[in-house]
């Protein structure tokens, strides 16, 4: 049982016991429980009891639980609860917005055990007129409802990358099958995946598709099957699977088909208006280089294989050169225990650098994320002091001094301007209020980006994939505005966020904003999501020269005194 599972797990229980109103100090001892299971790196499946025990916040008894649940797949205490609370209750306490207080309210006064009864119940406007709801609750409520379902079924791409690597190594394995690749959304790095598409050729065709039955834990789906397709859905995920059997000779065409936006394959490539589409279609080719070369372009990655203005480029011989995980230097906008995460700054520092990186942007929450631990001022000053004594230590790799401040209601930031100028840079973040219309969340961001102190706009919408939609903004307003003060955009690489989202990263680098790959990293395990904001940048077509952590160190450094000194800081 892998750690993100039993987190789950332990965090369900806790979930379900305050929605049947137990003991709150057990309650406190699940969820510390989860807080210490979130900080550890070490899988907890290879520890002893007497391992567990040592750690700060996990007794002997909940020692006991987690061998238990990695032992048996559950725990005594879910057991319990699960056997007491109604399956669509269960299923209540995902939607966003809606507490196991309120769903306990919902269940109890009106008999509500569905989430179809749910529904139902707020259209018929009966969850507003319950006690402490309102209008305001319901209509959130039916939003998070119809969110869940429209995304039921979907991965974020990196859950769906491995669980694609390991099928495809399956069909590839397979002694009948002559080539297979994944293709479709993986192959575009799309930020969620719907189906995970493959397309195999065979050696002898009578196999199809009677082998495809012994896939790990997929079901069939064989109404939705047809001669050359199967279709099915994996079993615990939900995400569709589509194995499409093709010709060998033709498989580098099919290739290239099943690896593009098919707007963009019918877009004209020459002044006789032939298109991408039509040489797929065509004489078989040997690789989807020569479908490229048929039309005099040069290769164009699939993850670019989306926007018209990547065909001019094509066209002029001037693809960019995509970043890579290579060209980062640093890493900016990371968490450690003054805030709230798991490690020690001194860890997180010592490890960046062990992975080569050069320097390392510390970022803990400010003082208004009280629920997050937010620094008041006085424990600045101790970060800073501390930050200043490792700098010492670990030299030449630097930390930079930073901070994620919050953008208030009004956009100012949360902290005075002498405390805003004791740092080198300032991520400005929006964490509360969400609920915005388009108009009062785009002016929020453009008091922040005008604020001299902003030196990085940070997860522009405050979306979280598949969770919860981001507030509207005017990206084109927010982007001008970034390009007139001059502040950076991140790409928060957390595979939940981000965002800024990549069908914007083009129009951020026609008006010459620099991007940042931002982990949000609030352990040391959380700069392994760097990868996946180099692969969305990439999806935008963003180069080394234009990513702000592509800088080095010296240059980095430089870039930050330059900008005080500018803005009178």
């Amino acid at each position: 049982m892998e750690n993100k599972e039993l987190i789950r797990m332990f965090r369900l229980t806790a979930s379900l016991m305050e929605l049947h109103d137990e003991n709150p100090f057990k309650i406190r001892s699940y969820t510390s429980a989860v807080m210490v299971l979130e900080r550890l790196e070490q899988p907890i499946h290879q520890m002893s009891q007497s391992q567990l025990e040592k750690l700060d916040g996990i007794g002997k008894g909940m020692a006991a639980k987690i061998l238990e649940a990695v032992q048996t797949g559950s725990h005594a205490d879910l057991n319990r609860l699960l056997e007491t609370t109604p399956e669509g209750v269960v299923q209540m306490l995902s939607i966003k917005g809606i507490g196991p207080k309120k769903i306990k309210t919902i269940w109890k006064d009106l008999g509500v055990e569905t989430i179809e009864g749910l529904r139902e119940a707020c259209e018929k406007n009966e969850i507003s007129k319950l006690k402490g709801f309102g209008a305001k609750t319901q209509q959130t409520i039916l939003e998070g409802l119809q969110y869940t379902e429209a995304n039921k079924g979907k991965l974020l791409w990196a859950e769906a990358e491995p669980l694609a690597l390991d099928l495809l190594q399956f069909l590839k394995n397979r002694p009948e099958t002559a080539s297979a690749e994944v293709v479709g959304e993986v192959r575009r790095n799309l930020e969620t995946v719907e189906t995970l598409q493959f397309l195999i050729s065979l050696k002898e065709d009578s196999h199809w598709p009677a082998f495809l039955q012994e896939l790990p834990g997929v079901t069939p789906l064989e109404n939705l099957s047809g001669p050359f397709v199967w279709r099915g859905a994996h079993d615990a995920s939900g995400v569709k699977l589509e194995v499409r059997l093709v010709p060998e000779r033709r498989f580098a065409n099919q290739v290239f088909l099943y690896s593009a936006n098919p707007h963009w394959l019918g877009l004209p490539v020459n002044e006789n208006g032939d298109t991408l589409m039509a040489e797929a279609y065509g004489e078989p080719a040997i690789s989807e280089e020569e479908i490229f070369q048929r039309v005099s372009l040069p290769f164009i990655a699939p993850e670019l294989r989306e926007s018209a203005r990547v065909l001019e480029l094509a066209k002029e011989n001037k693809l960019p050169a995509l970043l890579t995980d290579a060209d980062l230097k640093g890493t900016v906008h990371n968490h450690s225990t003054y805030s709230d995460g798991a490690h020690t700054l001194e860890q997180m520092a010592v490890h960046c650098q062990q992975l080569g990186y050069e320097y390392l942007g510390i970022c803990d929450h400010s003082k208004s994320a009280y629920y997050a631990n937010g620094l008041q001022e006085f424990r600045i000053k101790e970060q800073h002091k501390e930050i200043d004594r490792l700098n010492q230590e670990l030299g030449p790799f630097k930390i930079f001094k930073g901070i994620e401040s919050d953008i208030l209601a009004d956009g100012s930031l949360d902290y005075d301007p002498e405390v805003l100028a004791s740092f080198d840079f300032i991520v400005a973040s929006i964490h509360s209020n969400l609920k915005m219309d388009i108009i009062k969340a785009t002016d929020r961001l453009l008091t922040a980006i005008a604020n001299p102190y902003t030196t990085m706009l940070g997860h522009p919408t405050g979306r979280l994939l598949l969770r919860r939609e981001g507030y509207p903004i005017d990206h084109k307003a927010v982007i001008d505005a970034c390009a007139e003060h001059q502040v950076i955009i991140e790409i928060n690489a957390n595979p939940w966020r981000l965002d800024l989202d990549w069908r914007w990263v083009e129009y951020a680098l026609s008006q010459n904003v620099l991007l940042s790959i931002n982990p949000d990293a609030h352990s040391m395990r959380g700069y392994e999501d760097m990868r996946y904001g180099v692969l969305v940048g990439r999806k935008g077509g963003l180069t080394a020269e234009m990513t702000f952590n592509a800088k080095s160190r010296e240059e980095v450094e430089s870039y930050f005194a330059e900008r005080k000194k500018a803005k009178g800081i």
